[in-house]
C-alpha cells in the first residue's frame, strides 16, 4: 500500500463509565468556589459510588485522572482531597491571566463584530453601580461571562486553551473576593470603560485597561486575602 494512502483509523467505542463519571465530576469540582473559607474539598470514595449509581472501579478510574490533572489528589488511607493552589501559585496565575486577557482584548478590537461588542456593552450596562450590591449573586456570574467572553471574542484559539488551564482557580478566586470592599462597584466602573475602548477599536487602550483591571484583582488578593 502506498504510503500516501488514506489511513483510516477505528472508530472509537462509546465513552466508557469512567470517561463520564470523569467528566462529570470535573465538571462538578470546576463550578465549585474551592476558595470559599467554607467549602468542603472531601471527596467519599463510597458516597459518591452511590451518588454515581456506578461501582468504585470506575470511580477509581475517574479520580486517578483528576489526580494526574493536579485537581483532586489521592491520599493513601487519608481519602481524597480537592487541590487548592497556595497564595503564592494564584497571585501567579492572576499575572498570567492578566496579560493573555489583555492581548485577547487587543485582538477583539479587531476581530469582534458590531453586534458581539453591542452584546458586551449590555451585560456591562445592566447593573447600576450603586445597586450592584443587591445583585451580588447574578453579578458574580455576569462578571465571569465578561471576561469570558473577550477571551472568546479573540478568536485566538491558543489564548483560550490556555486561560482554560487557569479558569477554574481565577473563577473561584474572582467569586470568593467580587464581594469585598466595594469591589463589584469598582468593577462595574472598569467594564463599562473596558467596553467604551472596545467599541472605539482602541486596542492599545483596551489592552491596558483589561490588563489594571485584573492587576486590581491581584493587588487585592495579596493584600486581603488567606489562602494558607
Amino acid at each position: 500500500m502506498s504510503g500516501n494512502a488514506l489511513k483510516i483509523r477505528p472508530i472509537a467505542e462509546p465513552a466508557s463509565l469512567g470517561q463520564r463519571i470523569y467528566e462529570e465530576l470535573k465538571s462538578a469540582i470546576q463550578a465549585m468556589n474551592i476558595y470559599d473559607p467554607d467549602a468542603d474539598l472531601r471527596l467519599d470514595e463510597r458516597g459518591l459510588s452511590q451518588r454515581f449509581g456506578a461501582s468504585r472501579t470506575p470511580l477509581r478510574e475517574a479520580l486517578t485522572r483528576l489526580d494526574q490533572e493536579g485537581l483532586v489528589k489521592v491520599l493513601p488511607r487519608r481519602g481524597i482531597l480537592i487541590v487548592r493552589k497556595t497564595k503564592a501559585e494564584i497571585l501567579e496565575m492572576i499575572t498570567v491571566w492578566a496579560a493573555l486577557e489583555s492581548m485577547a482584548a487587543r485582538l477583539a478590537c479587531e476581530a469582534a463584530s458590531d453586534e458581539e461588542i453591542a452584546e458586551l456593552a449590555r451585560l456591562a450596562e445592566s447593573y447600576d453601580v450603586e445597586h450592584v450590591g443587591e445583585h451580588m449573586t447574578e453579578y458574580s456570574d455576569d462578571n465571569i461571562r465578561f471576561h469570558s467572553s473577550i477571551i472568546r471574542l479573540s478568536r485566538c484559539n491558543l489564548i483560550g486553551e490556555m486561560t482554560d488551564a487557569l479558569f477554574m482557580h481565577v473563577r473561584a478566586i474572582r467569586n470568593r473576593t467580587i464581594f469585598e470592599q466595594d469591589r463589584a462597584k469598582r468593577s462595574v466602573q472598569d467594564h463599562r470603560g473596558i467596553v467604551k475602548a472596545l467599541a472605539e477599536r482602541d486596542g492599545d487602550k483596551v489592552s491596558d485597561l483589561v490588563r489594571e483591571h485584573t492587576m486590581k484583582l491581584r493587588d487585592h488578593v495579596k493584600k486581603h486575602v488567606d489562602l494558607e
